[in-house]
């Protein structure tokens, strides 16, 4: 029987406050049941296992920062909006470096195809993409580099990795910039009809 008070959403949002913690790999369901005052096996009635609920945490991260990059480009295009998209993801990246962990993590396909925060993603990103002219098989690529450069550039940055005096908002800024560049000059596929 479950625990009164103890439910699918409570834990994940501990796993949340977890991960921020004390970081994505330090979640397990263990740390999660000293954190409730309950035995393991309490947990087992919401969370079948260490992976669905590392993927419940996924998801959840994932919805929570496509608000944040939804909120801040609302209403922009073009250059405005992909710095407001590559701010609002660096934040999201290093204000919640545990929950941005569990966002990189390899999702099932069926289950990103029934997470309405993952098509949102999709959504907000290509339509994004699309005001520089971008169709497929273009826009995957794009997305791609977007992706890569801000997920590298958070990585880094949240790992100290970047020994130089130069300002880290500054060079954030210039890689936003060239990638903007990038987009506005796309190297765009042909399509050969046979």
């Amino acid at each position: 029987m479950a625990r009164a008070g103890l439910t699918a959403d409570r834990i994940v949002a501990a796993a949340a406050e977890l991960a921020d913690e004390a970081g994505f790999e330090h979640v397990t369901l263990s740390a999660l049941a000293r954190r409730f005052g309950v035995k393991d096996a309490s947990l087992y009635s919401h969370v079948r296992n260490l992976n669905d609920l590392r993927t419940r945490l996924a998801l959840h991260a994932g919805g929570e920062l496509i608000d944040r990059i939804a909120a801040a480009v609302a209403g922009r295009a073009g250059r405005d909006a992909l710095t407001a998209f590559a701010d609002a993801y660096r934040s999201y990246a290093l204000e919640h470096p545990g929950r941005y962990s569990a966002t990189q993590i390899r999702i099932d396909q069926s289950l990103i195809a029934g997470s309405p925060a993952m098509r949102r993603t999709a959504e907000i990103t290509y339509g994004m993409l699309r005001a520089y002219g971008l169709a497929e098989p273009d826009l995957t690529d794009a997305v791609r580099l977007l992706r890569s450069t801000f997920h590298g550039y958070c990585a880094l940055e949240s790992a100290g990795g970047f020994g130089a005096a130069r300002d880290l908002r500054a060079s954030w800024d210039k890689a936003v910039e060239a990638l903007h560049l990038a987009l506005t000059h796309w190297p765009r596929e042909t399509r050969t009809d046979d």
